[in-house]
């Protein structure tokens, strides 16, 4: 017998004629296999006739009670049986996919999002969906929205950025919350029943980086007071560093009201920075379908920015 290459397989090898050899194998019978794939007998015994001449061997022995494969067949069955599995696990993760049951997401998440909004969502999202990846990847605007433009990100989390070039992006206001000034509690101002940012002008502040959004509106804050911005200063815009360093220090800091109400050990200040509330919300390429699990993701992102502004009205309210 001459060899058989990969690549004659390839052309030549049709799928339905490797099904039919598996189900002539499991049924010992042309007839009964022809039944059971609603085909007419003689298609089937020419289908099993021309893969024989195809490959040059001799697939089955036939005799009066049906057909038994021939060693060839056992190798080509065996195969066959292997080749159309794969089919069906790639019909089974098509399907999974196309409704949102499995598959990656990459999420970027500035400050504003990663304390409240995206963990309440990854594990809502884990709870309905528990076969989908999430990715996710904290930073700022200038880092994350490239990497969302050139499809490295699905979806980035957290204050949109008003003043930012928007063209191909696509933003979705989810909630808006406030901005609170914080320090740690026993903090020799955290008891001062009024406060101005006069009185904060030569504190030692934890900032966003000079890219944010937030960081525009402290300083213009400052400077509509007729004050320097505070000069003595950490840039930092993760939420287990600047945690620790108020915690551990007498250093300010403005976030957001809901991460700063996640935190038992930290005060608000008396002091209104209303200018600084910001709209929190998601951003996708504009033009390009997000996939089935990422349109899952912001359906679950929407659900819990309801939840957020419920208790936001409520807790803002009280404070």
């Amino acid at each position: 017998m001459a060899k058989i290459h990969e690549n004659f397989l390839i052309s030549r090898l049709k799928l339905k004629q490797l099904k039919l050899l598996t189900v002539v194998a499991q049924e010992g019978n042309i007839l009964k296999a022809s039944q059971v794939l609603n085909i007419a007998q003689p298609a089937a015994t020419k289908n099993i006739r021309e893969l024989e001449e195809t490959l040059g061997i001799r697939l089955f022995e036939r005799s009066s009670r049906g057909v038994a494969p021939t060693s060839y067949g056992d190798v080509m069955i065996k195969h066959a049986k292997l080749i159309l599995a794969q089919l069906r696990h790639a019909s089974e993760e098509l399907t999974s996919l196309e409704e949102g049951n499995s598959g990656r997401i990459f999420v970027g998440t500035l400050l504003s999002a990663s304390s409240a909004l995206l963990p309440r969502a990854v594990a809502l999202m884990k709870a309905e969906r528990p076969g989908i990846a999430i990715t996710i990847v904290e930073g700022i605007n200038d880092k994350l929205m490239p990497s969302l433009r050139t499809g490295d990100l699905d979806i980035v989390l957290g204050r949109l950025p008003s003043y930012r070039e928007r063209d191909g992006l696509t933003q979705e206001i989810l909630y808006t919350h406030p901005i609170s000034i914080v320090v740690r509690k026993g903090h020799p101002l955290a008891d001062r029943p009024s406060l101005t940012l006069k009185d904060l002008a030569n504190s030692e502040w934890i900032m966003p980086s000079q890219q944010t959004t937030l960081r525009r509106q402290i300083v213009t804050a400052f400077l509509n007071e007729g004050l320097e911005p505070p000069a003595d200063l950490v840039e930092s815009v993760s939420i287990m560093a600047n945690h620790a360093l108020l915690t551990n220090t007498d250093m300010v800091a403005a976030m957001p009201f809901e991460v700063a109400n996640a935190y038992p050990g930290l005060a608000r200040l008396p002091i209104n920075l209303a200018s600084a509330d910001g709209e929190v919300g998601a951003t996708t390429r504009a033009g390009a379908d997000l996939s089935p699990a990422a349109a899952h993701f912001m359906a679950v992102l929407r659900r819990v920015a309801e939840e957020i502004k419920a208790e936001l009205l409520s807790e803002v309210g009280a404070a």
